[in-house]
């Protein structure tokens, strides 16, 4: 007989530690929060801006959690895999990875550079790769039953031609997010994607205003723009998105790995 298991959303994270990249700001931010919120008793935030990541992880730590910033250029893989060494250091274990950080460079099959492609394969792609690892190794070593959660595109399935190498790399994690999941599921470790589409960020709105408009009024209203465009009304929000993280994250979510949700 299975026992039934009840949660609340204020506990459903409890007592554990995840590691967030991209974390200083958008849907990295709001995953931090929620999960604070939810009961991390510690929480790595990791990105560029140090001086926003120590400013949110002082504003973060409680009597209840303690939040730590570790500053890391995914591009570098020395860097990247210096979170999880700090994460381990610092709380001796680790439930949950959040891979949120990416690069969305335009480009598209004709003006793409071997540069471009490599810069946006390395932090999309290359870099998730090796975070799961480490994690899935902190994850076996203590026997936890850990949850990965990558945050993939709908542009995976190639619908944009303007980021053709950028679909590609979120391509490739959802079929890592498969492998890995077949992988790592005797070892109870679960690993799932998130295929979200456009989503109201201060990356996506720097991205817009520098590339995609062309006056001072497109600027000012690109979004009101875009908005119109969508079935709901409306752009997603870092918010929702968190919340469908945190369900990932949490037990709430059960056996579920392997899966790749389209959230747009």
């Amino acid at each position: 007989m299975i026992q039934e298991q009840t949660y609340t959303s204020k506990s459903s994270l409890k007592g554990k530690v995840a590691v967030v990249t991209g974390s200083t700001q958008g849907l990295g931010e709001a995953t931090v929060r929620l999960f604070k919120d939810r009961g991390c008793r510690g929480l790595v935030i990791s990105g560029r801006n140090e001086e926003r990541g120590q400013q949110l992880a002082k504003e973060l730590t409680t009597t209840s959690c303690t939040a730590i910033f570790v500053k890391a250029d995914l591009e570098n893989l020395d860097e990247c895999r210096n979170i999880l060494c700090v994460a381990d250091e610092t709380f001796g274990s680790l439930d949950i990875l959040v891979n949120a950080a990416a690069t969305t460079d335009r480009g598209s099959i004709w003006d793409t550079t071997p540069d471009d492609y490599d810069r946006i394969m390395n932090v999309n792609t290359k870099a998730p790769f090796f975070l799961m690892q480490d994690a899935a190794r902190i994850m076996e070593r203590e026997h936890i039953e850990g949850s990965i959660i990558n945050i993939s595109s709908t542009a995976s399935y190639g619908s944009m031609p303007m980021i053709a190498a950028y679909g590609m790399s979120k391509g490739a994690l959802n079929v890592a997010t498969k492998n890995f999941a077949y992988s790592l599921m005797w070892s109870r470790i679960r690993v799932n994607a998130l295929a979200i589409g456009q989503m109201d960020t201060p990356g996506e709105d720097e991205m817009q205003r520098r590339l995609h408009c062309n006056s001072d009024s497109d600027r000012r209203n690109w979004k009101e723009s875009a908005e119109r465009k969508q079935p709901f009304g409306r752009l997603l929000n870092t918010e929702e998105v968190a919340r469908c993280i945190a369900f990932c994250a949490s037990e709430e979510s059960g056996m579920m790995t392997g899966c790749v949700i389209d959230f747009d």
